[in-house]
């Protein structure tokens, strides 16, 4: 079984599809969720850490939140790389390698977590963990690959929220340890995972598939660049996904910082919205299967505004219940958005290929091959989302005490999103050829 490479893959035709390909693609799913999610617990391992770190460390609430924004850069950089590797080495090998590499920023991480490490080595460390965000998109690109366009955004909503889940997973992790031995004891958060990587690493070994067929394409990746749709859709997952990671980072960091709470408090809350928004990605793909991508990507920014605006008011106002329920309502719209962000991808170029009068395998066949080298691409700069939240707050609380200010340029960013879903994808006459040969579901 070791090396093994499927020859042929054609997941549009349905008598492969039901005879062999749903249950190859479906195996080869879960296991590619299983090694993202570790990924992502790797990369937002120092939202979790931060909170470990009292007064005995020496380092502000502005240091701490440059700590988180430098596993995020790190975290989005890498995905371009991440996303070509699956062509270039196979879906599995490339598994197997970047789940094994999440061992040396979690190592690292045990050797330096104590009073009395400097801020330097600290950074460095945070750097490594960002290798964990390069996960999503080498999953992600070889998920597109094994799944037809009809079931493509239940399977990369099912791909992302699955991983997404690392991230209150962590978090609950380090809760578990805070309430039950203090806030002394980070290395016990780090010694969890430890095993978790190996078993991510051999799993994805025995039970995925290398697919022959995915190739890189060096012309669809500057054709997937050249095309303003790919950096369309990179601004509106900037909104979805950016958010969601950025306000996955910083949630218990602001709770300390601007409510005064406890390391313990602060943990015992922090999970929920990132549960609830990951939990929730698999259904926005799949509603955008149904009703369609741009519908639904709308309707969620319209929403994620409108949840900004009782953040906003909660924050000025200093009431916690009302801003726990507001922050909770945008990570599970900012998931919801997610999901139905990800459908959009093939279908506009499929859309655009039928367009071109390309027949519907021929269509289905450049759909893939160009989504294949955008999502690498929006995925990176859509994780650049959650750097600005970071650093966004990091300015807010310098300049005021409060992450206001921060908020409203948020909730600024929001009406430019659903302004942009509405006049390029929704507007009739679409700007985007032919929609109408495709029909708007797909979109």
């Amino acid at each position: 079984m070791a090396g093994r490479w499927i020859e042929t893959w054609e997941p549009e035709d349905e008598t492969f599809w039901r005879e062999k390909g749903e249950r190859v693609a479906r195996r080869n799913l879960w296991f590619s969720v299983l090694s993202e999610h570790i990924g992502f617990s790797v990369w937002t391992l120092w939202s979790v850490m931060v909170l470990f770190m009292g007064p005995e460390y020496g380092i502000d609430p502005a240091g701490k939140f440059f700590l988180i924004s430098t596993a995020t850069l790190v975290g989005a950089l890498v995905r371009v790389p991440y996303t070509f590797a699956v062509a270039r080495f196979g879906g599995r090998n490339w598994t197997i390698f970047s789940a094994v590499s999440l061992l040396v920023p979690t190592l690292a991480a045990f050797w330096v977590m104590e009073p009395g490490t400097s801020y330097g080595t600290f950074v460095a460390v945070a750097a490594l963990t960002g290798i964990g965000g390069g996960n999503f998109a080498s999953s992600m690109t070889n998920i597109n690959a094994f799944f037809p366009l009809r079931q493509k955004g239940w399977a990369l909503g099912l791909n992302a929220g699955g991983g997404n889940i690392g991230v209150p997973v962590v978090q609950l992790v380090g809760l578990l340890v805070i309430g039950t031995l203090g806030a002394s004891h980070p290395r016990i958060v780090l010694g969890v995972y430890l095993p978790l990587i190996v078993l991510a690493a051999v799993c994805a070994a025995l039970y995925m598939d290398n697919l022959r067929p995915v190739k890189n394409d060096t012309g669809a990746a500057l054709e997937a660049v050249r095309d303003p749709h790919t950096w369309l859709m990179s601004v509106l997952y900037i909104g979805t996904f950016g958010s969601f990671i950025g306000y996955s980072f910083a949630f218990g960091l602001v709770l300390q910082t601007q409510f005064g709470r406890t390391p313990l408090q602060a943990a015992s809350l922090t999970f929920v919205g990132p549960l609830l928004g990951s939990l929730i990605r698999p259904v926005g793909g799949r509603l955008a299967d149904r009703y369609g991508g741009a519908r639904i990507t709308l309707a969620a920014f319209v929403a994620t505004a409108a949840a900004t605006g009782v953040v906003i008011h909660a924050s000025g106002t200093g009431s916690l219940p009302v801003f726990l329920t507001g922050f909770t309502a945008l990570f599970v719209l900012t998931g919801l958005g997610n999901g139905s962000t990800y459908k959009m991808i093939p279908g506009i170029f499929h859309t655009k290929a039928l367009a071109r009068g390309l027949d519907a395998e021929a269509a289905a066949a450049h759909g893939r091959r160009l989504s294949g080298a955008a999502m690498g691409l929006i995925g990176a700069v859509g994780a650049l989302g959650g750097l600005a939240i970071n650093l966004a707050f990091r300015q807010s609380f310098q300049a005021s005490g409060t992450g206001t200010a921060a908020f409203w340029t948020f909730l600024a960013f929001y009406g430019v999103c659903a302004t942009l879903t509405w006049a390029v994808y929704l507007r009739r006459p679409a700007p985007v050829p032919a929609r109408a040969q495709l029909g708007y579901a797909e979109v």
